[in-house]
């Protein structure tokens, strides 16, 4: 069950962040290709570095949410962005929603970081960043049709379900990815999801009453 689009009528702005946002992403990856190893070791976060010495890299909190692990990595994130994104900029406005975005991301890293703070692998991806859109979504739009590609079919069905179906994998992963972590382990950061998805959802709902005045209600 993939999601592929969803209901925009509602929707009174045009989203220049989420653009801007999958842009960036787009350009950064651009530039992994382009810089190699060097670029990846340099601006990813990686816990154990980051344990040795937090304020020589605190930049990488912020630049490995943009960078990602190969084309269907990013295309998959951007996918998610453009879906989801546009809705929440529009109930929240441009300026908050990019803080929003950040904050999400940011409380991703730091949650994959407390089950693995030693560890050496790289974390990249703006898949924490993105399910904090989604923890949003799914308080500010439960009901808004998602259409999603369910075998060969594309079928509608309430954000709710989508959204609530894709969580609850992330939970059963997480608690196996806990059960099993290892410092040398790499894999889909099963634990940022989470954090990013119960930042969003609490952000959300502090932020419910503070949209911005011509966005949708």
């Amino acid at each position: 069950m993939f999601p592929v689009s969803d209901d925009n009528t509602q929707r009174r702005t045009v989203p220049v962040v989420t653009f801007a946002l999958i842009g960036l992403n787009v350009l950064v990856f651009l530039g992994e290709l382009a810089g190699g190893d060097q670029f990846i070791t340099e601006w990813a976060f990686i816990p154990a570095r980051f344990s040795g010495h937090p304020a020589a890299n605190v930049a990488t909190v912020f630049s490995a949410m943009f960078m990602h692990g190969g084309w269907l990595h990013l295309l998959g994130n951007m996918l998610f962005l453009w879906i989801f994104g546009d809705n929440v900029e529009d109930r929240l406005g441009h300026i908050k929603f990019l803080v929003f975005y950040l904050l999400a991301g940011v409380a991703a890293t730091f949650a994959q970081y407390a089950i693995a703070p030693e560890s050496g692998v790289p974390n990249v991806g703006a898949s924490g960043a993105i399910a904090g859109v989604l923890g949003a979504y799914i308080l500010m739009f439960p009901q808004a049709r998602v259409n999603v590609l369910l075998g060969r079919q594309i079928v509608a069905m309430p954000a709710f379900a989508v959204l609530g179906m894709w969580i609850v994998l992330q939970l059963v992963s997480g608690a196996g990815t806990i059960a099993a972590t290892d410092e040398s382990s790499g894999g889909i950061a099963y634990m940022a999801h989470i954090g990013g998805f119960a930042a969003g959802l609490l952000m959300a709902f502090l932020l419910r009453d503070t949209g911005s005045p011509d966005s949708t209600t």
